[in-house]
């Protein structure tokens, strides 16, 4: 598998899943409009290769499908996915082995960590081209401004690094930037995130934080930054464990970081504590404009690298689907073994896209005593950091699909009282972009028990469940040619024939 933005694109290409777009294209509102109605359709990734006021080519819907996703993690089906979270899982919280098997199974992953740690590039492409000081202009780049209401230019998708001034472990992220002058950007993230750490412990050592963005990296490398990870580990290492092989990576020219040696373009700065510029309005994942940060943090440029002919990839929030459902979508796979170490009741659980990848979950469990989807709700929202923001969860039996909305619906309807089976968890820390809560920064939990009920959580008998006769079953099964319907496929169901109107 090619281990860079290039070699990606011509995979992509191979495949059939990149279209080149030679047309002038603008990249106020333009870009964003053509690329939103491929994501609505699923269509291909795009190469806009003549956009106005850049020399630059444009990428943008890379990961817009899961399958796509998936090829950047070397994988096939979103399934697959759960074999690389199986192996996080044994490295996320490590335990002492019961038995042989065990010790096999963390003796590999830990060979794994050893093959996956980076490799130093001295002579790295990303440094084939270095701007410094008054020659770094980001009205080269072909910066996006996707909704007619957002206030300016953004940055996104690239990979901000910064470093712990305490102990120098980095921390990877992908935040939304948004353009100031030619050589400042504001950014804005949550107080619980790790580049915002590091800023506060700068702040108290009165100290100025280093800052790189990586633009234009290995798709698997956002990957890498979007999992979450135990406080203190790198995500450099881990992005091997998703790759195979150590990553390569190159020392800043002007800072004491380091960046994929591969990226498209890298830009390097500082951020000065207290110093902050108005951000906003955007629009967000939520589907809403987001406010006006009053002080969100600056970010002053002094250097730009890239390598030769360099290709700008990017992507934009909004309601889904977006680029970081289809993320969220195959993270959710990486989770689930993670997941079922921290709470091992939990069968499967599912993020649907539609409850914007992270607000509402659906869980399946074995049910074997009262209250225990109570109790697995609580468990899921502390099971990992950005479950935190999570409003509804919804716990299930084994049986049913959690991937089937119908079947979850139906759970939901015939095995839930709301007065004995609904709880609400009220004053909880929140996302500052959510709308629907009365105070910024602070909301509610919702848990739905959707299990079939035991006593004493009711005193009724539970009626049995309608089921087909195997034994009829199993005879149609044999004569269903013989019915002259063998030509139906009865497994490709249209659901607008059921009253939706999905399109």
């Amino acid at each position: 598998m090619p281990r860079d933005l290039r070699g990606f694109l011509k995979l992509l290409e191979e495949r059939g899943q990149l279209r080149r777009i030679s047309a002038p294209v603008d990249p106020d509102l333009e870009v964003a409009e053509i690329a939103n109605r491929l994501l609505l359709a699923g269509g291909p990734a795009l190469l806009f290769e003549n956009v106005k006021g850049s020399d630059m080519p444009l990428a943008i819907n890379v990961m817009g499908t899961v399958e796509r996703v998936c090829w950047a993690m070397n994988m096939n089906q979103p399934a697959e996915l759960e074999t690389l979270g199986q192996k996080l899982a044994l490295l996320y919280q490590p335990r002492p082995p019961k038995k042989f098997s065990q010790a096999v199974d963390l003796g590999k992953a830990l060979f794994d960590v050893i093959k996956a740690k980076p490799l130093r590039d001295f002579l790295p492409p990303c440094h084939q081209v270095v701007l410094k000081d008054e020659a770094v202009d980001f009205t080269r780049l072909p910066l996006l401004r996707v909704y007619s209401g957002d206030a300016g230019k953004v940055l996104t998708l690239g990979l901000m690094i910064t470093k712990d001034p305490e102990n120098g472990i980095p921390n990877i992220g992908v935040y939304r930037l948004q353009l100031q002058s030619k050589n400042t950007m504001t950014v804005q993230w949550l107080s619980v995130r790790g580049c915002s750490r590091h800023l506060r412990k700068a702040a108290e050592r009165g100290q100025k934080l280093e800052v790189a963005i990586a633009l234009g990296v290995d798709p698997l490398l956002i990957m890498a930054a979007a999992t979450p990870l135990p406080v203190d580990m790198s995500e450099w290492l881990f992005a091997g464990l998703y790759g195979g092989q150590g990553i390569r990576l190159a020392k800043c020219k002007t800072v004491d970081l380091e960046v994929p040696a591969d990226s498209e373009i890298v830009l390097e700065g500082t951020i000065t504590p207290g110093e902050t510029a108005v951000d906003g309005p955007a629009g967000d994942h939520i589907g809403y404009y987001g406010g006006v940060n009053e002080q969100a943090p600056l970010i002053r440029f002094h250097c730009l690298t890239h390598r030769k002919d360099p290709i700008y990839m990017t992507t934009f929030s909004g309601r889904p689907p977006k680029e970081d459902a289809m993320m969220a979508i195959a993270l959710n796979r990486v989770y689930t073994p993670i997941l079922r170490q921290q709470v091992p009741e939990i069968q499967d659980f599912f993020l649907p896209m539609e409850g914007l990848s992270y607000k509402a979950a659906v869980l399946s469990i074995e049910k074997a005593y009262p209250g225990q989807a109570k109790r697995a709700a609580l468990a899921f929202w502390s099971a990992l950091p950005q479950f935190n923001y999570t409003k509804f969860v919804i716990v299930v039996d084994k049986e049913i699909n959690i991937r089937d909305p119908r079947q979850v619906m139906w759970a939901v309807t015939s095995k839930v009282d709301p007065v004995r089976d609904v709880f609400i968890l009220p004053n909880n820390p929140f996302d500052r972009l959510d709308f629907a809560t009365e105070k910024p920064g602070l909301g509610s939990r919702m848990g739905i028990d959707a299990t079939t009920k035991v006593f004493p959580e009711t005193d009724r008998p539970w009626s049995e469940e309608l089921k087909p006769d195997p034994d009829t079953a199993n005879r149609v099964n044999q004569r269903w040619a013989e019915y002259g319907l063998a030509d139906l496929k009865l497994g490709d169901v249209d659901a607008n024939l059921f009253g939706y109107d999905i399109r």
